[in-house]
């Protein structure tokens, strides 16, 4: 059953003529008799008593026809609804972000929310590991994270920007006057890190132990803006991403170290299919912040 068909079989009720619905219908009249001939076979039951030239609805076209006159509005719907989300006027994107992108991913999330103010958003913070395993999942559409490991075939990368690696310390601390600084000088410091699921703290502990260093981790928080908070004291240190600081009571210090950057990359599983307001989403993100790839 096709809807031409119901189509053809709606327009013939609404003439009761055969030869004037075809003619609406701008095929020949031939086919209009044998595109219904079809759907009665399948049917298994006469929509129209043919007397002559004349044509009455039986009693099961009669009934046919409120559900056949249902599948054709429902199908006109759907194609509006698709119409929506190709011009963006509806629909659902769901974004996984790490903790460290929180600043930036905002300023794109504002700025797609005004331009495109009837697509609903749904944000999920997580760590890098988290993120990964929901978006094998199918739960997001798309996730912003670091990636520093092997590629998996399944996954579509984008590179979105490059971070440098930070020491994090309070404004009023001896630090803060330095322009940069050693990795062998970081680990010598009372430190406050992300916690162990962060990509971040396991970006440093390899560092760390390339260099045969034994940083002095006093803390693991899973919290950024916690985090800020112990360094403001002056007496810990953290290490983030330059785009995680935003705090004007703490200074970002950068560590040396040709490995000291970062690239944050838009993941998403290859073979699904790209929503466009996923597209037009990731083109702001490029738009507003690729920078130094």
């Amino acid at each position: 059953m096709e809807l031409r068909q119901l189509r053809y079989f709606l327009k013939a009720k609404e003439l009761l003529n055969f030869t004037e619905a075809a003619k609406v219908l701008n095929i020949s009249q031939s086919t209009l008799s044998q595109q219904i001939k079809q759907l009665e076979n399948e049917l298994d039951v006469p929509l129209f008593n043919r007397v002559g030239k004349r044509i009455t609805l039986t009693e099961a076209g009669e009934i046919f026809s409120e559900y056949a006159f249902q599948s054709i509005n429902r199908a006109n719907d759907g194609l509006l609804v698709l119409q929506d989300l190709k011009n963006l006027n509806k629909g659902k994107i769901t974004i996984g972000v790490i903790y460290s992108m929180r600043i930036l991913f905002a300023q794109t999330l504002i700025a797609f929310a005004r331009q495109y103010p009837d697509i609903k958003i749904q944000v999920v913070f997580g760590t890098t590991i988290d993120l990964l395993e929901k978006l094998n999942l199918h739960q997001f559409d798309f996730i912003l994270t670091f990636h520093d490991h092997s590629r998996e075939p399944h996954l579509k990368y984008q590179k979105l920007l490059s971070s440098n690696m930070v020491l994090v310390t309070g404004k009023q601390t001896p630090l803060a006057k330095k322009s940069s600084i050693s990795l062998n000088e970081v680990a010598e410091l009372p430190l406050a890190l992300p916690f162990s699921g962060y990509s971040t703290i396991q970006f440093f502990v390899k560092s760390f132990s390339q260099k045969n260093l034994d940083p002095n981790i006093c803390m693991e928080i899973n919290d950024i803006p916690t985090l800020f908070e112990i360094v403001k004291t002056g007496h810990w240190h953290t290490i983030l991403s330059a785009t995680s600081v935003n705090d004007p009571e703490v200074t970002a210090i950068n560590i040396e170290g040709k490995d000291m950057k970062r690239t944050i990359m838009i993941i998403s599983l290859k073979e699904a299919y790209e929503k466009k307001a996923v597209t037009k989403f990731c083109e702001l993100l490029h738009k507003m912040h690729t920078q130094g790839l």
